[in-house]
């Protein structure tokens, strides 16, 4: 029996009403604090966001600009936020603090720490005799690394402010720095210096990782690999067009100009820090590499020996990463 007229409509009134009431899937919350002030540094983060990845992949990301005053590590451990970009000295450290905290990514395949030097400086042998600018958290990190490997002396060391004045008044100086920051500034200046990336000296860390923690493993793991996955594409997608992602870090942070970020897009190339040269995806991480960090601490003391370095890493939601600038 066929419906009247009147039920056929009341039905395809029923479903265009369904149609209207059913509310759209939302998206999942996701929290990601950076190190520092928005920068290239961080541009593949900002580009998954300005063009759409994380929508696309189901997630509503919030990016949370770090600074000198804000520990990372400890706003992750409270909850405060999903995920930090870290470092892999910390997170080993963390670990032997007993903190539930993991890493998942590695943005760049060394770490960008680096020394600016004045001209006369033609290798890191060169700065026995030479006043070193180094910051709180270097003096934890990387510092002890230069000790042991090229024999400098706890009196070199001075207290690096973030003010370049120092190095520029003093040719004796040389300077905590990264490729994109205290060299744009001597250039600004015009003052002849040199970069040197401690990583060419064979520094270990990973640099610019994510790091979570157990809970965030437990019970946001889609949306974890969700992250990952569609920050790595990010990172591919801003060295080759970094406008959109330029956009969003200027407005977190002002003060960047257009000539330091392209100059640091351009030191990403020149380093070739996310991929190795095309030769890895972006993201990838090693345990050889994570064992050669562990290895370096405990030899210094920076840990104890018996830390199982194992637990600051996972490499689930990197396995199948295949994302390169190639």
């Amino acid at each position: 029996m066929c419906p009247t007229t009147n039920s056929r409509t009341f039905l395809a009134t029923l479903a265009l009403f369904a149609t209207l009431t059913v509310p759209a899937l939302a998206q999942e919350k996701f929290s990601f604090l950076t190190s520092w002030y928005a920068q290239a540094e961080h541009g593949g983060y900002y580009q998954a966001k300005a063009t759409g990845r994380y929508a696309k992949a189901g997630l509503d990301v919030t990016l949370k600009m770090g600074g000198p005053q804000i520990h990372g590590i400890q706003l992750l451990a409270a909850g405060e936020v999903d995920a930090v970009m870290g470092y892999d000295l910390q997170v080993v450290q963390a670990i032997e603090r007993g903190l539930p905290v993991v890493t998942v990514a590695a943005t760049f395949q060394h770490d960008l720490q680096g020394l600016m030097t004045h001209d006369d400086v033609k290798s890191f042998a060169d700065l026995k005799n030479k006043t070193i600018l180094v910051s709180t958290s270097g003096r934890t990190t990387w510092w002890p690394w230069m000790v042991g490997k090229f024999g400098l002396r706890e009196e070199q060391l001075q207290v690096y402010t973030f003010n370049l004045q120092p190095f520029f008044a003093n040719p004796n100086v040389a300077t905590s720095a990264y490729p994109s920051s205290e060299p744009y500034q001597a250039k600004l200046k015009n003052v002849p210096a040199r970069f040197y990336l401690l990583a060419e000296a064979g520094y270990p860390p990973y640099g610019s990782t994510i790091v979570t923690t157990q809970k965030v493993l437990a019970t946001k793991r889609q949306a974890l690999q969700a992250f990952v996955n569609a920050s790595m594409e990010g990172w591919r997608d801003y060295i080759q067009n970094p406008e959109p992602g330029n956009a969003l870090i200027k407005a977190d942070n002002p003060k960047m100009t257009d000539g330091q970020i392209a100059f640091g897009v351009e030191k990403l190339k020149e380093l070739k820090v996310l991929d190795g040269g095309g030769t890895i995806p972006i993201g990838t991480m090693t345990e050889a590499r994570w064992e050669a960090t562990a290895k370096f601490l405990m030899s210094l003391g920076l840990v104890k020996p018996e830390v199982d370095w194992r637990k600051a890493f996972t490499l689930e939601f990197t396995k199948n990463l295949k994302s390169t600038l190639k």
